[in-house]
Formats: structure tokens, C-alpha cells, sequence
């Protein structure tokens, strides 16, 4: 199995470099992959940040990609979740910092936009200490 990096994932869903998004295809292309969370957190920032992608495109994008075969996501609930609620309008790295603290039974923040969001969304408790 490989792991691949955030670059390999902007290049695949940007092709901004035709050479390396090329390179990309192929070292994917019939493989073993593993895509962890961390890589996908930077890809949407990147994506957002870098690229101007709207959070519906960014999630269509990622789950495109989960979708591949061969592809092994980290977390894939977790994940699925996050983007969900990043669609709802949450920022992603809050989503997902959210989702991946599913076995907890509160969430501590002092951004009180999240913690709105979150009430909404009927999650766990999240506490502004």
C-alpha cells in the first residue's frame, strides 16, 4: 500500500500541471492507496485557499476521490461526517476535529461559531469553557 501526500491530491483534482498531474494518475493508477486524515484536512485548505474551491466542489472532489479504486481512507465515517457538516456550512477543520471526537462525550472550544454550528447539528455537547 502507498500513502500519497497533499500535492499528489491537488494535482489529481487540479490538473494546475499537466506533467505532474499526469505522474500522479499513473502512480495511483492500479494501486493500493492510503489517503490519511491530515493530508485530506491540507488538501481542503489548499483547495480552498489556493484554488478558490467552494465547499460543495471541495466535497464533491474528496468523495470523488474516496471513490477511486483502490483507494483506503482513513476514518471514512469520520470523514463523510465532516464533509456533510462542512457543506452545512461549518468550517472542515472544525467539522472534522468534531467528527474525530465522536467518543468523547463534550468537546471544549472557544470559538463560539462552532459551537453554535455544532447545537444545530445536534452533535455531542460543545462547551465554551
Amino acid at each position: 500500500m502507498r500513502g500519497i501526500d497533499t500535492n499528489i491530491v491537488v494535482r489529481l483534482l487540479t490538473a494546475d500541471d499537466a506533467e505532474q498531474a499526469q505522474a500522479a494518475r499513473r502512480a495511483i493508477e492500479g494501486q493500493e492507496i492510503f489517503l490519511g486524515v491530515t493530508v485530506l484536512l491540507e488538501a481542503e485548505w489548499v483547495l480552498r485557499a489556493g484554488y478558490d474551491f467552494k465547499p460543495a466542489q471541495i466535497a464533491g472532489a474528496l468523495r470523488g476521490l474516496a471513490g477511486l479504486p483502490g483507494m483506503t481512507m482513513e476514518e471514512p465515517t469520520q470523514l463523510a461526517l465532516a464533509l456533510e457538516w462542512m457543506e452545512g456550512g461549518m468550517d472542515f477543520a472544525d467539522a472534522l476535529h468534531l467528527a474525530r471526537s465522536d467518543h468523547c462525550t463534550e468537546f471544549l472550544t472557544f470559538d463560539r461559531k462552532l459551537a453554535k454550528r455544532a447545537k444545530a447539528l445536534n452533535t455531542m455537547p460543545v462547551v465554551i469553557p
